[in-house]
């Protein structure tokens, strides 16, 4: 394990929390020594903190002019903070990003038109990749890297259930019997309950030959649709193959509060990447499967670019943006130092260059990804603007479901009114 893993001390958390706290209060134009200030945030875990801190050390190092102010936070609590932030004008100079957010800060003004910027090498980059962070024909954001949703399990307690571990072209129906010989074998729920994420069901969707969006701003999806997703998924809850309805609402974004993070579950439906916190949790028993696919074989499953970085329009310091934006894409040092814990590089020359040198979790996601290559369907367009809202509403609406509220066709006729009056 690198000496940068996911094994973080409390001292290290609290300096990372003063960050944040120090980042919160905004990025003047004078650092300490008369220094050029930027506020960076992004989201993860532990182990992204840890490596981030060390490559902003040495960007640092290498711009002794430019002081680097940095604040992360779970996933969840990262998207309404940053929606704040950018109602409010006052968005971070330099902000990670999720693939359904750029339509909407693109058009909402928030984000600095990095195609104009002469210092950002993109030459690097897969064209195809690159294009997925532009928006009305304006390179917006950068994608980081490569990632791809996965099944994480804790491997020892699932050969010790007695349950076939997972391989690739496992069906939904398979998954859902193996939750429940898990749940029955452990007392635990096999996994998360998949009805609350939008993510899932897209993955769900896309079996089914539909996807969440039309191409002319639409919606994919029937209330049919979703009602038969969540009967499905509430009959597993009731059965306990799935988590609790107490134990979803828990959810941060963050594994250490998912129910496998918290010792409630076997396993989890995540991305790759991100499931490296699970080694500081589970010891070297995580293990990746690919995601389950529809009965006649059709895969729901695709690479996207694990997320993006952007620059905020409003910078006071846009070269120095660029600066630490260029220098977290193209660096080889940063590169090594990062890892694959934001995916795999979207870097050609680095991502080549890294993976055979790579150990520990970020070697389990490369290997993961290669089994995959050439078996994904293409991703989908990018989200449109809104989807932030009705991520929300579809986790509100479920939760009436989960906690015997409303029925999965009533929740999924009022999600689905709901989603057409926001996107038209």
């Amino acid at each position: 394990m690198r000496a940068h893993g996911p094994r973080v001390s409390c001292v290290v958390v609290t300096v990372l929390a003063l960050c944040a706290a120090l980042a919160a209060c905004g990025g003047g134009s004078g650092g300490s020594g008369g220094k050029t200030v930027l506020r960076y945030s992004w989201w993860g875990n532990p182990d992204r903190a840890a490596r981030t801190e060390k490559a902003i050390a040495l960007f640092e190092k290498q711009h002794p002019g430019i002081e680097v102010q940095t604040s992360f936070s779970g996933y969840d609590t990262y998207i309404q903070k940053l929606a704040t932030q950018a109602a409010g004008g006052d968005a971070p100079d330099v902000m990670q990003l999720d693939y359904r957010q750029i339509n909407q800060y693109a058009q909402g003004g928030v984000l600095l038109d990095l195609g104009k910027q002469k210092d950002l090498r993109t030459g690097d980059f897969d064209k195809g990749l690159l294009g997925t962070g532009v928006v009305d024909d304006t390179q917006y954001a950068i994608p980081m890297g490569r990632g791809t949703q996965a099944v994480v399990y804790d491997a020892a307690q699932w050969r010790k259930a007695g349950v076939p571990e997972p391989r690739a072209g496992w069906t939904w129906k398979k998954w859902a019997w193996a939750m429940g010989r898990l749940a029955e074998a452990t007392g635990k729920a096999g996994s998360v309950d998949p009805g609350h994420n939008e993510d899932w069901f897209e993955i769900w969707l896309r079996g089914q030959g539909k996807s969440l969006y039309t191409e002319d701003g639409g919606l994919g999806f029937t209330t049919g649709d979703l009602t038969r997703y969540w009967e499905w998924t509430s009959e597993l809850r009731k059965r306990g193959a799935v988590s609790s309805a107490e134990q979803t609402t828990q959810l941060d974004g963050t594994v250490e509060n998912q129910p496998l993070g918290r010792g409630k579950a076997v396993s989890d439906i995540n991305w790759d990447a991100p499931s490296s916190g699970y080694e500081a949790l589970l010891g070297k028993n995580p293990k990746l499967a690919p995601m389950p696919v529809a009965e006649d074989g059709t895969p729901g499953q695709y690479f996207k670019p694990s997320m993006f970085v952007g620059a905020a329009a409003k910078t006071s310091h846009p070269k120095a943006a660029v600066a630490l934006i260029d220098f977290l894409m193209n660096d080889r040092e940063a590169a090594e130092i990062l890892g694959a814990n934001r995916g795999i590089p979207a870097n050609d020359r680095l991502r080549k260059r890294l993976i055979p040198e790579l150990d520990g979790f970020d070697k389990v996601v490369a290997d993961y990804q290669s089994g995959l290559e050439g078996k994904l369907k293409d991703p989908p367009q990018a989200p449109l603007q809104g989807d932030a809202a009705l991520q929300r509403t579809l986790q509100r609406d479920y939760d009436q479901v989960s906690f015997g509220k409303m029925s999965p066709r009533k929740a999924a006729g009022q999600f689905v009114t709901a989603a057409k009056a926001e996107l038209r």
